[in-house]
Order: structure tokens, then sequence, then C-alpha cells
């Protein structure tokens, strides 16, 4: 399947988090996740799942919240300004479209800005108003040490929405008292996988960008997770869960966040509309008898979250559970921390969980 994390929003290769490569370029070139081709297989219809719907509950708002690591501090006219550890960044973003709500000053003091195309996966240059900057830097999020990394898409190595999935996640792995097997897709730079390594899962993280899980390596040294159950996968996530289903073998948290087109290695084409039904019904037989949820995200597709969540709730008839589905965003904090309080849509989700 094509790389991870940009979310039209496939994210690009740039400096990654591990979280996925671009999924429009080749594979070392992306951003966010598995760019990576669909099998013939997984294209081919799989029979239809039989018995009830699980429960549904939407719409579903998660926010991520401002912590020590992050903060959206300011957006509109197209753009956004966000903290990453001890840095102020400007992106452009699309989907801020009303002005600005703090003056020149604030925006002038971002320490880098990203400059040319503005598309989620388009390429451009980064600038440094005051002072040249590394290419990495540290950064710490749920506890979490890795490296931020300004990259040529953008992307700065993490996608702080997720940090709404992540905790929910280490919440569940912590309350379930047990061994607890994750399954990470499209992990681009590998921050989920080493929040849910460190609350004492066994994780297999999948993505299908060499460098991505080169950062990844580099960010559980960081970390300190280096003896924890991790393994490092560079595959296309498509081909690796058809594997996966047809060994028997299980999980209890399968995390998916594929994107919107991309290509594999040979000029495979992934399309999320068409053949996104296939994947998550391959994930939903991955799940084990004592599963905790199926999480799945889209970047800036053209569909309502009802598109996704009715989708999800086809494929896990006969599981019982709920299905919780609605959008991602993150709140405005101002440089204070009293900011306009505006929220900014990111993408869209939709989980099944088991309770």
């Amino acid at each position: 399947m094509p790389e991870k994390r940009n979310r039209s929003k496939s994210r690009p290769p740039a400096a990654k988090q591990g979280e996925k490569s671009a999924r429009r370029q080749p594979r070392e070139h992306t951003a966010r996740g598995n760019s990576a081709p669909l099998a013939p297989e997984a294209a081919a219809p799989r029979a239809a799942r039989q018995g009830p719907r699980p429960a549904e509950r939407v719409p579903v708002i998660l926010e991520t919240a401002a912590e020590d690591g992050y903060a959206l501090i300011d957006s509109g006219d197209g753009v956004k300004l966000e903290r990453y550890g001890p840095y102020r960044i400007v992106r452009p973003e699309a989907q801020a479209l009303w002005p600005k709500s703090l003056g020149d000053a604030a925006w002038q003091s971002a320490d880098a800005v990203f400059t040319g195309d503005t598309e989620e996966d388009g390429m451009g240059r980064w600038r440094f108003p005051h002072a040249a900057l590394g290419e990495t830097w540290p950064m710490r999020l749920l506890g979490v040490d890795f490296n931020g990394r300004f990259t040529a898409f953008r992307h700065v190595g993490v996608f702080p929405e997720q940090l709404a999935h992540w905790s929910w996640m280490r919440d569940r792995i912590a309350e379930a008292k047990r061994p607890v097997r994750v399954l990470n897709l499209f992990g681009y730079t590998g921050v989920a996988s080493l929040v849910a390594a460190a609350v004492g899962a066994e994780v297999t993280h999948v993505d299908a960008s060499k460098k991505a899980i080169g950062w990844a390596r580099e960010n559980q040294a960081m970390s300190g997770l280096e003896n924890r159950p991790i393994r490092w996968i560079c595959d296309d996530a498509t081909k690796f869960i058809q594997r996966e289903e047809r060994r028997g073998r299980t999980y209890d948290i399968v995390l998916a966040d594929p994107p919107k087109f991309g290509h594999g290695p040979a000029g495979e084409v992934w399309q999320l509309f068409e053949h996104l039904p296939a994947m998550l019904d391959i994930c939903r037989s991955l799940l084990s008898p004592e599963a905790i949820a199926l999480v799945l995200t889209a970047y800036s597709i053209r569909a309502s979250f009802y598109s996704i969540h009715e989708l999800m709730r086809e494929t896990m008839r006969g599981a019982g559970g709920t299905v919780e589905s609605g959008e991602l965003i993150i709140r405005e904090t101002g440089t204070d921390g009293e900011g306009a309080g505006r929220a900014l849509s990111t993408s869209l989700f939709s989980r099944w969980v088991a309770q």
C-alpha cells in the first residue's frame, strides 16, 4: 500500500514521524504512510460479513489538547502557527479559512516557515528567519522522546492530531492488565508504536519507506525503549496483512492510517475509495478473540465521516461492540494559552471498540 502519513493528506516523505511516507511519491520520498501497491488478491471482492451491525456513536469530535511538546498557537488566511518543542513553525493549512487572530509580531516570531508547494504532498523548502536550524530537534509527547524533523514535504515527523487516538490507546492498553498486541499500519516515524510499547504492548510497526523505518528506530533509541518488543517491518501494508491473515496471526488493536492515493515501487496504484473496503476487511480478520479496537483515520478526502463510519459498521457486522466516528480537531491556544480557541479540523476517523 502507499506510504502514509499525507493525509491528501497523504503524508509525504519529508523528515517524518515514521508515521508514513508520501503517498504520491516514491517510497523514499514519502511523508506519511505506507504508500505501496495493493496486491491483486486484496482488490478481489471478499465475502460480505454477516450478523447485526455494531452499535453506533456519531458524531464524535476528538480534540488534541495542547501540552508541553505541542500547541496550535494561531491559524488563518491559509496558514497555521504551531509550537513543536522549542520551535514555532508556520506551515500551509488550506482549512484555515478564517482570518488570523494574532498580530504580525506573533507570526514573525516563527523559527521556521515552509515555503513552496501548498499541496499536502507538495515539495518545497524551509526558511529560517532568525537563525539556521538543524534538520532534527528533540521532542517529547505523551511521555515519549523522539526527533522532530524538517522534511521536504512540510511535515515535521509527527502528526499531533493523532495524540487523541494515541492517548486513548495508551489508556486501553494500561486498563487491559494483560499482554496486548498492536499492529500499526502506515506507522511513519513510529511515535504511536513507541507510545504503545511504553505501556507494555507488543507492537508490529509496518511502513513501506526504509527511510521512515530508520527514523522510527532512531526514535526508539532516543526514547530509551530499545528493549521493548517492537517489530519494525519495511513492507507494503496490504501485502503484509494478507500474509498475516494466511498465517493466522491476530492483534488486539489495529491502527490504520492509509493515504488517499499512492504508488507502489513497481508503479502499482492505491486508491482509497477503491481499495479501502478490502483492506479494512482483512484488518478485521486480524483481530483477536480479545480484540480491543480497530482504528481508521482518513485525511483530506472529499467525503463525510459517515462514508467510513458506514463502511466500518458493515465490516464489523456480527462483532458486537460500538463504532464511533467523526473528526479529529486541534484547538488554538494563542501565545499565552488563552487564544481564540477556534477548532481546526484535520481528518476524519472511525473506530470500532469492543466495549
